[in-house]
């Protein structure tokens, strides 16, 4: 026994037949008038974006693209998935996460580290009652001076590029 299905409801499509007579040249579902005409205003929005000026070619060309268009989302839009389930899938599709591809991390360069001399911290005050003892004499030596100045005003590390 074979047994029918209701699928045959679903299939007709709704759209504009008109009196007698009067009716479009072409078949189109009342969908794709919506969609035609939200892409006919991004297309001419592109087209404006670009520099593309208005006449009667810019405004044929953007007719022509969005038939192409319309017709490829018309083909993709039916009664099990309608219009608003591909505008989702869709978005889900642009937001949705992706795999890393760039390698992280990268060339480590010393341009802004600027160099000079040592600046060595404030001696305390219990280190001053050794200084006054003897012990340090607290002055930098001629080869330490050198070695500060040397390394003054340059913006470079020894050795970089």
């Amino acid at each position: 026994m074979l047994v029918r299905t209701d699928d045959e409801i679903y299939r007709v499509d709704s759209v504009w037949l008109g009196p007698p007579r009067a009716t479009f040249p072409w078949r189109a579902r009342y969908v794709s008038y919506g969609v035609g005409l939200l892409v006919m205003i991004g297309v001419m929005f592109l087209q404006r974006r670009v520099g593309i000026g208005l006449d009667f070619f810019s405004v044929a060309w953007a007719l022509v693209i969005t038939i192409v268009i319309t017709r490829f989302i018309g083909k993709r839009i039916n009664y099990e998935r309608p219009l608003g389930q591909v505008v989702e899938l869709f978005r889900h599709e642009i937001t949705g996460p992706r795999a890393r591809t760039a390698i992280g991390g990268g060339e480590v360069r010393s341009d802004h580290v600027r160099v000079g001399p040592i600046v060595r911290p404030r001696k305390s005050s219990a280190d001053r009652g050794s200084r006054q003892s003897g012990r340090t004499t607290g002055r930098t030596t001629g080869r330490a001076k050198g070695r500060a100045a040397a390394g003054r005003g340059k913006g470079r590390a020894r050795g970089a590029t």
